[in-house]
């Protein structure tokens, strides 16, 4: 098991959401310090004060995780001031959809795959060699249900998250041939009722809370998890679509299930 207790944890987009929960639980479970990075300046201050309040440690950090210089300039004084991290969290996103793949922009396509996908190996990348050099560490993917299976007017982020996928789980085959306590989890969680998903109908499969999201991705690492899955149906969905041909699932998401019509009203943050 991957203890918390006197560890370093990262998070990105830690102000707020699901990310802001998580660091809360990491600190209950006795981590030595949390590390927040994120773009909103309100958001960070009001988490700080709130966790300093309570005797926490909390450093945030103002890093836009689309320019890899801000990643590698907070990530070096990150390692400067207290030689790395224990656990990352690559919690940063963005949703773009209500919309056909045609009708996006080139600047759409590249701000999600950078945020979504690039990011996160960058991120990783600046940290996993002191992780690797001590034989210990725990990344922590954020993907989506939505990297497992298509999604219309979704498309783009559907490409994101399968990126996350494939990245980690080669990943995390490579870093068990180095130790047996490094770690990757990788997180595909259904729509969560937060603002980043805001309009988003899903008839027969319920949204996630977040608080439930962030306590069953927190007992996931501990418990050194490969997949973390919620709700209980998306553990279904890489065995049914192994079993089924490509028009029956189709049926089966989009017209039992609802998907293909989640997003006609999605709203998205409307900050």
């Amino acid at each position: 098991m991957s203890a918390i207790t006197n560890k370093t944890v990262l998070i990105t987009g830690g102000a707020s959401g699901i990310g802001k929960l998580m660091g809360e639980l990491c600190l209950q479970e006795g981590a030595k310090r949390l590390i927040i990075w994120d773009i909103n300046r309100k958001h960070m201050h009001d988490v700080d004060a709130e966790f300093t309040a309570r005797a926490y440690e909390v450093h945030s950090y103002y890093v836009d995780v689309r320019n890899v210089d801000e990643i590698k300039m907070a990530a070096d004084d990150i390692k400067k001031k207290w030689g790395g991290i224990d656990i990352l969290f690559n919690n940063a996103g963005i949703i773009t959809g209500n919309k056909n793949f045609h009708e996006f922009t080139h600047e759409d396509i590249e701000n999600t795959m950078r945020i979504n996908s690039n990011a996160l190996m960058h991120v990783a990348l600046e940290f996993l060699p002191g992780m690797i050099a001590q034989k210990s560490g725990h990344i922590v993917n954020i993907a989506s249900a939505a990297g497992l299976m298509p999604n219309p007017k979704l498309s783009v982020y559907c490409a994101s998250k399968h990126a996350v996928i494939g990245w980690g789980e080669s990943m995390r085959l490579e870093l068990e041939q180095i130790s047996k306590d490094l770690h990757v989890t990788t997180v595909t969680p259904s729509y969560i009722s937060t603002g980043m998903f805001e309009g988003v109908r899903s008839p027969l499969v319920p949204l996630v809370r977040p608080q439930v999201a962030a306590k069953a991705i927190i007992n996931g690492v501990k418990k050194n998890k490969i997949y973390v899955r919620m709700p209980w149906i998306v553990y279904s969905v890489p065995f049914i679509k192994g079993l089924l041909p490509q028009r029956w699932m189709d049926f089966l998401t989009g017209k039992i299930f609802g998907f293909h019509k989640s997003m006609d009203a999605f709203r998205g943050k409307t900050n």
